[in-house]
């Protein structure tokens, strides 16, 4: 089972990969972990995510392809796998469909978790304030300015990637500002449906 969350950044992804892979036993794919584990392995493409990095610059879509598809290849992937906000433009996803093309495979759930740009600012300030509250650190990215600049980069990159996936006509939508349960149990849902 090969799984896309796709959604801007507090919509939740993070949260409901997290319960698909307790519920389906199949491993979560965090592209940051995947070039922070590719560069701490010192493979190949380890060694050139290495040195971006420590260059201070973006690590490009050729590297981030190519980690994500050498960790998809593993064999704790070989049943299926969620990945969380991967792809993030168009050029990741049309790669990433021609490899799982080539490999006689394909993606069997999109699902984009919709959220009102408003409504998450909201969310982001509430989580913060909560966190402080409650004696827990604050996230440093949990902020008016820093979410704007996540979310305006996520309106550019990868609104173009739904509308992919939705000409494809693999895409569902779920609405991600729902209660977290209710957000599972539609999840759990539609990846039941299309199993």
């Amino acid at each position: 089972m090969r799984i896309v969350l796709l959604g801007p950044p507090g919509a939740g992804k993070g949260t409901q990969a997290k319960r698909i892979v307790s519920e389906y036993n199949i491993p979560h794919l965090s592209t940051g972990d995947m070039l922070r584990a590719a560069a701490q392995a010192e493979t190949r493409i380890g060694k050139q995510v290495k040195q971006t990095i420590a260059s201070g610059k973006l690590v490009p879509d050729p590297l981030v392809l190519a980690a994500v598809i050498e960790r998809t290849v593993q064999e704790d992937a070989a049943r299926g796998f969620v990945l969380d906000g991967f792809p993030r433009t168009m050029s990741q996803a049309v790669t990433f469909d021609d490899f799982l093309d080539t490999e006689g495979l394909e993606l069997d759930h999109v699902i984009e978790l919709q959220a009102d740009q408003k409504a998450l600012l909201d969310r982001i300030t509430t989580r913060a304030c909560e966190a402080k509250e409650g004696g827990s650190a604050v996230r440093a990215d949990d902020n008016h300015e820093a979410l704007k600049v996540r979310l305006d980069a996520y309106n550019e990159q990868t609104a173009p990637v739904i509308d992919y996936y939705r000409s494809r006509r693999v895409l569902r939508t779920i609405d991600g500002l729902q209660p977290v349960d209710a957000v599972t149990s539609e999840l759990f849902r539609m990846i039941g449906a299309g199993s």
